[in-house]
């Protein structure tokens, strides 16, 4: 029997020091992840040059402990991949000089890993027996971004938000609101006691005939309603307002997904990132898509947020394409699908 192809991957790109090692790109045997919730909680979200401290002290007692987990040495690694961006410069910084350490001292082959490429991966180690062609919904904190997978590794982008993404809409909106960081797990929690009819958030490009995103208008106006009721000094229904403004936003991500499906004939439909996690866009998707005969995959939550394992995944198969990157490769904070 063939041994299994062993990658470690580290992830670094905001407040999460993750390592993995993941077995032939699509069985997991560790994801360790050192969350700083907890500690950028008082300052309402992620602040830069505390998150890259941090990880700068945690990632090689995260790397030691995902291969004990594991039950692996490092010379077991065949390919080290590690997150290039997009992400904090700091933090990405801190990650890739790890990977490159360990490659280098091994002679290992490293790969450079697109962050958003990798909340992808996290579905193939979730759901094995996916396979392309694919719709993709990556939606998180920064990006909002629909994609039509033809085959692994190949990336035709069909829309991305002109402005705040989905996940960013949330958080800002729950700061304001006084919600715990992260924010949009707790809308969530909010939402759920609230009648998503309530209040008639506006719902941008909803209509535009393309695939595009547009959430800063939706994020003015909750602001808006949120400052007049102050004002008047009225009680804000904040159950029906946090279910009101994430039906504004299910309602659009859901309509273009399932559009794009229609378009390019594709049956699967596969949601990454961590508003991917969110109970409603879950629920109305997977109800709407079973109409239409679409199989709709989601990874786990812990797949839904940073996590190393994705990233080996995504490395994994990139090394399988030939991918290799030098020891000059940089953190690219702004990286985007391709891009590199």
């Amino acid at each position: 029997m063939q041994a299994e192809r062993l990658t470690l991957g580290i992830e670094t790109s905001c407040d999460e020091t993750a390592a993995a090692v993941v077995a032939d790109g699509r069985k997991i045997l560790s994801n360790i992840i050192a969350s700083q919730v907890d500690i950028h909680q008082r300052f309402g979200g992620v602040v830069p040059e505390i998150a890259s401290r941090h990880h700068i002290a945690a990632v090689l007692p995260i790397v030691d402990r995902a291969l004990r987990e594991a039950a692996v040495d490092l010379a077991d690694i065949e390919v080290v991949a590690a997150t290039q961006g997009p992400g904090l410069v700091g933090g990405l910084l801190v990650g890739l000089a790890a990977g490159k350490a360990m490659a280098f001292a091994l002679n290992k082959p490293l790969v450079g890993v697109n962050h958003i490429e990798g909340h992808i991966y996290a579905n193939f180690l979730a759901h094995p027996e996916v396979n392309p062609p694919l719709i993709c919904l990556t939606v998180s904190g920064g990006h909002t971004d629909l994609l039509y997978i033809p085959k692994l590794g190949e990336y035709r982008i069909l829309g991305r938000t002109r402005d705040d993404a989905a996940g960013e809409a949330f958080d800002k909106i729950a700061r304001v609101l006084g919600l715990p960081y992260p924010g949009g797990p707790e809308i969530d929690k909010l939402a759920q006691q609230g009648d998503p009819q309530a209040i008639d958030f506006p719902r941008g490009l909803a209509d535009s005939g393309n695939f595009d995103f547009s959430f800063s208008g939706l994020k003015t106006a909750a602001l808006n309603y949120i400052n007049q009721s102050r004002q008047r000094n009225e009680t804000l229904p904040l159950a029906d307002f946090a279910a009101s403004l994430q039906w504004s936003i299910v309602d659009v991500l859901t309509g273009k997904l399932l559009a794009a499906a229609r378009a390019y004939g594709v049956r699967s439909i596969v949601l990454s990132g961590g508003v991917a996690a969110n109970s409603m866009l879950r629920r109305h998707l997977s109800r709407q898509a079973s109409v239409m005969g679409l199989t709709v995959l989601y990874p786990p939550p812990v797949l839904c947020t940073d996590n190393a394992a994705m990233i080996a995944s995504a490395g994994f198969f990139r090394y399988l394409a030939g991918w290799r990157s030098g020891w000059n490769l940089n953190a690219q904070p702004s990286l985007r699908l391709g891009d590199d």
